[in-house]
């Protein structure tokens, strides 16, 4: 932090905009500068963006995106908010996932209008999953549940008019299945017993949205699937809902011949906690196999902690840095 401090200090903005778009390779740690742009920073930025390059304008929001999946202090959203409008689908796409954790209210109208009527699908899918990120919001308490009547009412009618994309209807059924909603239940039913694979996918995924234990048998048969992306989809799904009944499957679907089937059903496991699973976990990572394969290795010791900070077991002298509320 000190060296992107010293390195601002050192270059006025223009110069930083000037490396930003035209310098090759595209200089990452320069990007951090677009945060909390001062006004004339900003005022530069967007005089110069008109001109940048389709192919520079997506690689900037999609690294902006990818930064603030890590940093939680950086704010790139003016430049989120605006790029909605870009003339380039992958450019929206990427500013659509730069937003994904954004609280806005204000946002709900213009992604309501993407999730409709933009002309590139993708997009229209990316803009159904952010309104469904609303809606888990929403039912989580962190954001008003006020917002939840029109949203949830109007993510039921693009999902029921017969000219949306199947695709968009996935996630849309997807975000739905957290909507505490009477009609919820029977149209994921409804989309699971429809007989086409991917729907059936989305339905489990909105099982597990929904937090709901009356799945649980259905998500305990598919997690013998025969299909490696329903296991995994049933992995999740258990994790998400959180039944110990899970646990002995989870613990066999740990040891799945495909490696993104064991990461849902280890990461599940760490979420579901419990002294059994920890003991699962801990015999994971005495596995030789498991200590050989350093992706699966880093799946199981973070399932780990989290089984242990539910059960109050976490040692911050374990933590790097100590404990983090000590350090806020």
């Amino acid at each position: 932090m000190n060296m992107i401090k010293e390195h601002k200090e050192e270059q006025p903005i223009e110069v930083v905009l000037n490396e930003i778009f035209t310098a090759d390779p595209l200089p990452i740690a320069q990007l951090y500068r677009l945060s909390d742009m001062p006004d004339e920073g900003a005022e530069q930025f967007w005089q110069s963006w008109v001109s940048v390059s389709d192919e520079r304008r997506q690689a900037i929001v999609r690294h902006l995106a990818d930064i603030c999946e890590d940093n939680f202090v950086v704010d790139f959203s003016p430049i989120f908010v605006s790029a909605l409008e870009d003339r380039l689908p992958g450019v929206r796409i990427a500013a659509l996932d730069g937003l994904w954790d954004s609280t806005d209210l204000n946002l709900i109208a213009p992604l309501t209008k993407m999730m409709k009527s933009d002309p590139d699908e993708k997009v229209r899918v990316a803009a159904a999953g952010s309104l469904g990120h609303y809606v888990l919001l929403a039912e989580w308490g962190q954001l008003p549940e006020s917002i939840l009547p029109e949203l949830v009412g109007t993510m039921l009618a693009a999902y029921e008019n017969v000219e949306t994309a199947v695709p968009v209807q996935r996630v849309l059924l997807e975000g739905l299945g957290a909507a505490d909603h009477p009609r919820i239940g029977t149209l994921i039913a409804e989309a699971y017993e429809n007989g086409d694979q991917a729907m059936q996918l989305s339905a489990v995924f909105a099982m597990g949205n929904s937090a709901d234990r009356r799945w649980t048998v259905t998500i305990l048969g598919e997690m013998e699937s025969p299909y490696e992306e329903m296991r995994a989809e049933a992995a999740r799904a258990a994790g998400a809902i959180g039944n110990s009944d899970f646990v002995p499957q989870l613990a066999a679907l740990a040891y799945d011949e495909d490696l993104a089937v064991q990461t849902a059903a280890v990461t599940a496991l760490g979420q579901i906690g419990g002294d059994e699973v920890q003991r699962i976990l801990a015999d994971m990572l005495d596995d030789s196999e498991v200590e050989e394969n350093e992706e699966l290795l880093e799946v199981v010791e973070a399932a780990m902690e989290e089984a242990a900070m539910m059960a109050g077991d976490f040692d911050f002298a374990d933590f790097p840095y100590g404990d983090p509320i000590d350090n806020l």
